[in-house]
């Protein structure tokens, strides 16, 4: 978190489109951007440490990695937490949320070392990535299969919807106060 000069406390979400390049040992170099995203999400951490996020790979997933804030998590599991009423539905939302996760500590140089399993649920061993943020929770991808796939779902939309078409008319009207 943070401040906007007007005394109003702004909250730092994961925005922006951030190609990178994975190492053959596995290694990525987290984004600036990203990396104050996680910083500012993992206020609880001892002293001198470095910042941690939640690293959520299930099979729900399609195609890409989740990576939240140590807080935004927090807020994911409480709601899972919550619902539990012994549903097979619950369990399994549990089973793809609460076990198919990693904690990530990211390294002195801003790098993590992505995990084998993970790398191999990508298709991966090394080559190019992209980090994509969405807000509360920012995605990571091999880089060629977000553009075969969620890249050309896009395309496709905006072609279909016009060359007149603004996605933020979606949202309607902007402006009050």
């Amino acid at each position: 978190m943070g401040g906007d000069g007007n005394g109003r406390v702004t909250v730092l979400s994961f925005t922006g489109e951030f190609p990178q390049r994975l190492d053959g040992k596995g290694r990525v170099s987290i984004p600036a951007q990203i990396r104050r995203v996680m910083d500012a999400g993992d206020p609880g951490r001892p002293d001198g440490t470095l910042p941690r996020f939640t690293l959520a790979y299930g099979a729900h997933l399609k195609g890409n990695l989740r990576l939240y804030t140590m807080t935004e998590f927090d807020k994911v599991k409480t709601r899972i937490e919550a619902r539990q009423d012994g549903s097979d539905d619950m369990r399994k939302l549990a089973y793809v949320y609460l076990t198919q996760t990693a904690e990530i500590e990211l390294d002195k140089d801003g790098r993590i070392v992505l995990p084998a399993r993970q790398r191999e649920k990508l298709g991966i061993d090394e080559g190019e990535v992209v980090f994509m943020g969405f807000g509360s929770y920012c995605e990571l991808w091999k880089a060629e299969t977000f553009a075969a796939t969620k890249g050309k779902d896009i395309e496709n939309w905006l072609s279909a919807a016009g060359p007149d078409f603004d996605p933020i008319s979606l949202l309607g009207p902007l402006g009050g106060g």
